[in-house]
Parts: structure tokens; C-alpha cells; sequence
């Protein structure tokens, strides 16, 4: 079983993750870089993130 981090701040980074949670917001639009665009949720009420897909390289 992988260890699950639960302080204020963590982060998780990775090419697929999966969430779970009681209350999700609307997705918003963000600006990345120039014309990159991405979206953005917030988890509410006993969320849960788990990395299915590792990133290939760290920058």
C-alpha cells in the first residue's frame, strides 16, 4: 500500500490522477503559457488523489 501524505500544502504531481471526492467544484479555465490553457477543480469533503501515471521527467 502506497503511503498517504495528509498535510496542509502536499503536493502531488503526475501524468494521469484519479480523485475522489463528496463535492467537486465547476471546472474553471486557467492560463498556463501564452496560449496554453488548463483547467482547474476543487475537492471538497474527504478527497482522495492517486498517481496512475508517473511523469517521464521531472523538471
Amino acid at each position: 500500500m502506497p503511503e498517504i501524505y495528509t498535510g496542509r500544502g502536499t503536493v502531488i504531481k503526475g501524468d494521469r490522477i484519479v480523485c475522489e471526492a463528496r463535492k467537486i467544484s465547476q471546472t474553471k479555465v486557467i492560463v498556463r503559457s501564452d496560449r496554453h490553457k488548463a483547467q482547474k477543480v476543487v475537492l471538497r469533503d474527504n478527497a482522495m488523489c492517486i498517481i496512475v501515471k508517473e511523469l517521464k521527467f521531472l523538471k
